[in-house]
């Protein structure tokens, strides 16, 4: 079982207990997610399978969108409605909610929230927090293309990735001198993969799976038709007139490796694809 799998992951799982389900749904090893998504969150969740999983370090692709949810009234641990409360207050409704969203269009230099796996001196964030120590702050670097309002302060966001929708919903509230969090999250595209082309675990149990191919992520390369094919398959330096650093060569339409420049007209293998 070879390609790319869409799953709509399910309010309570892990993208890890995703996988599992995948491993022993179809006795097979090799199957891997491309971004996680937590536990309480749902939607689209890209998995590679078989062969694909070398493909993991050549993604480009992967702005993301979400739909989420802010509740106003409360401050919590994790910035969204699971964690401890930490501080609640009277919600101030004297702003726009549609205004105050398309602030956050463009390049943001956004606070992480305490609860998550940034790492600072080896250390996760959220283990900092666990430990009862004092969490460092980090800012990441991220970009908003487009926030639409979806009514009963839900939205739509279409974002680089790397992008914390929790840490929107927080400082929006923030903005508008209110507390808030996170009340729901739903991710409905990444890269070219959309919610519409997800399947269920449930309609795994019935259906077959829907696999696109691996070239589908590789857009970004050149494909070289390179002859003969066999120096590939054995990982050999091979002349190429290109001036991109790193090229796929493919095999009756296939991609079989990524090569990469060692220098000018001469590339290595960085690595094969079958």
């Amino acid at each position: 079982m070879d390609g790319i799998l869409i799953i709509d992951k399910p309010y309570g799982m892990t993208s890890h207990d995703v996988v599992n389900w995948l491993r022993k749904k179809y006795k097979q090893k090799k199957f891997g997610h491309t971004g996680t998504l937590d536990p309480n969150a749902t939607g689209v969740l890209v998995v590679l399978c078989g062969k694909s999983c070398k493909l993991l370090q050549f993604l480009s692709d992967t702005d993301k969108e979400y739909v989420g949810q802010i509740e106003f009234g409360k401050s919590t641990s994790t910035d969204d409605i699971w964690g401890e409360v930490e501080v609640e207050k009277e919600m101030n409704l004297d702003f726009c909610f549609s205004e105050e969203l398309q602030k956050f269009v463009g390049k943001n230099h956004q606070l992480v929230p305490k609860t998550s796996n940034k790492k600072v001196n080896g250390k996760k964030l959220m283990d900092y927090q666990r430990e009862g120590l004092e969490v460092p702050k980090v800012y990441s670097d991220i970009e908003i293309y487009s926030m639409e309002d979806l009514g009963d302060y839900s939205f739509k966001v279409a974002c680089s990735s790397g992008t914390y929708v929790r840490s929107i919903c927080r400082d929006l509230a923030l903005n508008t001198n209110n507390l808030g969090c996170m009340k729901s999250l739903r991710r409905t595209k990444v890269g070219r993969f959309t919610i519409d082309q997800a399947q269920t675990l449930e309609d795994l149990e019935t259906q077959e799976p829907v696999l696109y191919p691996s070239i589908y992520v590789l857009d970004h390369l050149d494909k070289i038709d390179y002859q003969p094919i066999q120096d590939v398959y054995q990982g050999k330096r091979i002349r190429l007139d290109n001036q991109n650093q790193e090229v796929c060569i493919v095999d009756a339409g296939e991609p079989i490796a990524i090569y990469e420049k060692e220098r000018e007209g001469i590339f290595k293998s960085k690595r094969g694809l079958w």
